[in-house]
This record gives structure tokens, sequence and C-alpha cells, in this order.
């Protein structure tokens, strides 16, 4: 009964494709969430994940590539905010409420020009992870390889900015095209997770992971390890959920990791109160 309750839904091609996203996003999104959580950025990678709705809608609209349009206005957000906030001109939390709100407004203005966009809309933030495509998974695996790739030739650097400013200045790293290429690499990140959970929820993909894994471990490159695992189980037990009992693919993906980060959290303050 075990074995069948596992197979049953790998019968769908739907399903198969489905189950190789997940494991993508929760991989690629684990990893990058790290930055978000040790350099406190999760406010950021909210406002980030809902600025590139405007891309989406005008690729949508014109019958264009999603993930083209998603990734053009994802990386101009995270550009026009690093720009606003170079050198202290403007404080980052007011220069991405400012974005955020604007272009996600945008975004919805733009949808609601079609006939059917309440379902549209709802497919965008949610995302529809059974609806994903050969071509979408090729995208996902291109771009998350390229992220990761990344994250790993430049580990000794992006370390060295996120607990050590000071020193990251010291040693004359280029740390403002670092800072730009980090925030780069989230919209890139989010863009290619949007059809799995979708805008509204892609920020918990980004945090919850890492949260957990910060509880588990100290440093960083076993934090990330963790976060990836953490993401990728998440997203397979959210789609046999999805599947069973009939829910949205996104939520589900998204309750599981945050079912885990509760499990951990207890358990974590558990053990600190034996410690005393």
């Amino acid at each position: 009964m075990g074995l069948e309750f596992l197979l049953e839904p790998l019968q769908y091609a739907f399903m198969q494709r489905g189950m190789v996203a997940v494991i993508l996003v929760g991989v690629v999104s684990g990893v990058v969430g790290c930055y978000v959580v040790v350099r406190g950025m999760a406010f950021f990678g909210d406002a980030l994940a809902h600025t590139v709705l405007p891309g989406v809608a005008v690729a949508y609209v014109a019958g264009g590539n999603l993930f083209i349009g998603g990734l053009a206005a994802g990386v101009a957000a995270a550009v026009g905010i690093g720009w606003l906030t170079r050198e202290a001109r403007l404080k980052e939390d007011t220069a991405i409420g400012v974005v955020f709100a604007g272009m996600f407004a945008l975004g919805i203005a733009i949808i609601s020009t079609t006939r059917s966009y309440s379902v549209d809309l709802t497919h965008i933030l949610f995302g529809d992870v059974l609806g994903v495509a050969d071509a979408d998974l090729l995208i996902m695996l291109v771009f998350g390889a390229l992220v990761i790739g990344t994250v790993a030739a430049l580990y000794k650097e992006f370390l060295v900015m996120s607990f050590d400013p000071g020193l990251a200045k010291t040693l004359r790293l280029p740390t403002e095209p670092l800072r730009l290429l980090l925030l780069g690499l989230l919209a890139v990140t989010i863009v290619a997770s949007l059809q799995t959970v979708g805008i509204a929820l892609m920020v918990a993909m980004l945090v919850t992971p890492a949260a957990t894994a910060r509880l588990l471990v100290k440093r960083l490159h076993h934090m990330m390890v963790v976060s990836a695992l953490v993401g990728a189980v998440s997203g397979v037990v959210g789609l046999y959920l999805s599947f069973y009992l009939n829910l949205p693919s996104g939520p589900a993906i998204v309750l599981t990791t945050t079912a885990l980060f509760i499990v951990v959290f207890v358990a974590a303050q558990a053990r600190w109160r034996r410690g005393q």
C-alpha cells in the first residue's frame, strides 16, 4: 500500500513534471534563501516577488514568454532598488516600498484588461505546478544551474560581504557590484519559481527552509545544504498532499515547509530549555 501510495501520482506525466519542478525550486530557493535570511532581506524578497508582476502581465497579455517578461521586470526592479539605495541616498525599506507598491499595482492594472483576469491572476499569484511544461522545466534547470553555479563561484565573496562588510571593504571587494549581482540572482530565482508556488507564496520558499536550516546548523555552507533539502522535501510532500487532498499545489507546499519549521523550532526550544 505504501509503494502504491507513492507511485500512483507518478503515473501521470503532469505529476512527473511537477515533481521535478518542485525539487528544482526547493533546491535553488533553499540555497539563495540562506542569503535572504542571514542578510535580513525577507521584506526585499517579498517585494521583489511582487515586482515581477508587470513583466509577467505584459507577457501574458501579449502571448509571450512569462519567464522572460517576469525576469526583465524582476531584474529591472532589483537594479532600480539597488540604485535608489546606493550610498544611502534612500533607506532600503523605503525604496523597496515605493517600487513594490508601484509595480504591483501596474501589474494588476495590466492583467485586469483581460476578460478572464480573475482566474489568470489566481494562477500567477498562487502558482500552477501541475501546468508545468517541458519547456518550463528546461528554463528552471538552466537558470537554476546558473544561480547555483554563481553562488558556488563567489561563495567566499558573498560570505564576507554578508557577515563582515568592514572586512569586505578592507579586502577591497567590489561590494556594490556583488550586492547588485545577489539581487539579480534573487530575481532569477523568484521568476524561475513562479509557476510552482506563485508570486504571493514565493517569499515562503525563500525564507522558511533557510530559517529551518538556521535552527539546525551554524555554518553557511551547511545551512545551504539543509535548506535545499528542506525545500525539496517540502515540495515533494506538498505535491502529494495536493494530489490526494485536492488542494492547490502552491499553498500545500508552503504549508508543508511551514509545518516543518514549526516542528524544528519546537524541538530546538525544548533542547535549549534542557540545556539551561
